[in-house]
């Protein structure tokens, strides 16, 4: 199973199945989900073209609206956040790549790679909590739900990020 649009399809389907049966059912404070499912969007090489990026994005967000009866702001969200990641990348990977750059924290530093992870996830997280109240009444509600999903759900990619990067270290020395 090396072929990468397989590993894209079952990283999709396991990401859904965490976001949708554990982490919406998961409330920091009491109205903060963390949405993780930019996860996938965020670990996409350079490679990658814009349009493949804003389908699988699309994609992402369209099954976790059918499921989560979000009414297209998961679509909407997913899909800002693959427009904007290849930007949000170029502030912060080193200014000597010209070949395909994987964002790991291996290839980005510790630091970086969690200011990255917060910029995505901040993009993600702002523009599905402000399309999901539609309203600015309950602006510090709003306001709570946005910082408290960020940094949750960046908390948890790290950590992800983190066990997979220790993981294929492990693969490469044999242990």
């Amino acid at each position: 199973m090396k072929h990468p649009f397989m590993i894209r399809v079952c990283r999709m389907l396991a990401l859904l199945i965490v976001q949708l049966l554990i982490l919406n059912h998961l409330h920091l404070f009491g109205y903060a989900t963390p949405l993780v499912i930019g996860y996938m969007i965020i670990c996409f090489e350079t490679s990658v073209s814009q349009m493949q990026l804003l389908w699988w994005g699309f994609i992402m967000g369209f099954i976790y609206d059918i499921f989560s009866n979000t009414m297209g702001a998961g679509m909407f969200s997913c899909t800002l956040l693959a427009m904007t990641k290849p930007y949000i990348l170029h502030l912060y990977m080193p200014r000597d790549i010209t070949e395909s750059f994987k964002p790991t924290i291996q290839t980005l530093s510790l630091s970086r790679y969690i200011w990255y992870v917060l910029s995505c996830m901040g993009v993600l997280h702002v523009s599905f909590y402000l399309l999901e109240a539609f309203t600015l009444s309950d602006f510090w509600l709003t306001l709570g739900a946005m910082f408290g999903g960020t940094i949750l759900a960046s908390l948890i990619a790290v950590c992800i990020e983190y066990i997979v990067h220790n993981k294929l270290q492990d693969r490469e020395q044999g242990k």
